[in-house]
């Protein structure tokens, strides 16, 4: 049946939408995103002083795509890696091999660190950053988290900055740190709100577009009633359906045999190694 096509996955929407009388599907959480930021920059306007001209249209359309594609950056890696930490990293100067060569030039990327976190968390979580150098490796930053009396650490290696979601984070970074600048604000039709950061401005102008409508996220085919479910997943106009292939079936069955079989520690092994890879997880 696999091979010759005949298996098929049915593709139901993650959420629904309602405006008003009129109701949407959307099949992800990257549509959905899509959707909202569309609605957000529609009679929207970025300054980033006091006097300087507006930015708008797909302009500001492609400055926020970056951003909220270090959004998903960061909340995918947020399992790993405190959420808080990453959102700081947008802020700060991009750390290089060279970078960890100078141990002066790390303990000052440490301090600014250390202050970024400060400003971004305020009566949050409070955070240490150390830079430790052994000996027998390259230097390795620390980072403690304090939260209600409970104390975590993570330590970034050098390896941390050679992958490609940390250089998407440092370059995107470095062009919107400096857009900002005092006196900056940003509107939407007849509400204005004064920023300091570009995220600020981009978060709230999502609030905005979140206003007047309501977001149904579905759990499960079963919230649906029959209606909904013949409109978004049953009807042959207008479902969605992802053909079942086997490309490789030794590689397959390996996979399967990895995953289901009796033995426990190779299937933990698996997902240890491969969870940050995953792209389209539902929890």
């Amino acid at each position: 049946l696999i091979e010759r096509g005949h298996i098929y996955i049915a593709q139901p929407p993650l959420y629904k939408l309602k405006r008003g009388r009129q109701e949407y599907y959307v099949k992800d959480d990257a549509e959905l995103n899509s959707l909202l930021l569309t609605s957000a920059i529609e009679d929207a306007n970025l300054h980033v002083s006091a006097d300087a001209p507006a930015v708008s249209g797909p302009a500001l359309e492609g400055l926020a795509l970056k951003y909220t594609e270090v959004k998903a950056i960061i909340q995918r890696w947020g399992q790993r890696y405190d959420e808080r930490v990453l959102r700081a990293l947008m802020w700060l100067p991009t750390l290089s091999d060279e970078s960890f060569a100078d141990e002066a030039a790390l303990e000052a990327w440490c301090e600014q660190l250390q202050q970024r976190l400060a400003m971004l968390n305020g009566t949050g979580p409070r955070y240490n950053v150390n830079l430790e150098t052994p000996e027998d490796s390259s230097a390795l930053i620390q980072i403690t988290r304090e939260h209600h009396g409970v104390q975590a650490t993570k330590t970034l290696h050098q390896s941390f900055f050679h992958s490609p979601e940390y250089q998407r984070i440092a370059d995107i970074g470095a062009e919107l740190k400096d857009l900002i600048e005092p006196g900056a604000y940003v509107t939407r039709g007849n509400d204005r709100r004064d920023v300091d950061t570009f995220a600020e401005a981009i978060d709230w102008l999502m609030e905005q577009a979140k206003k007047g409508q309501s977001i149904q996220r579905y759990k499960g085919l079963g919230e649906m009633n029959p209606d909904q479910l013949w409109d978004t997943t049953v009807n042959p106009q207008t479902r969605r359906l992802m053909q079942v292939r086997i490309e490789d079936a030794m590689a397959a069955d390996e996979i399967f045999t990895t995953l289901m079989g009796d033995q426990v520690e190779p299937r933990r092994e698996f997902i240890e190694n491969n969870a940050l890879a995953a792209e389209n997880i539902d929890v």
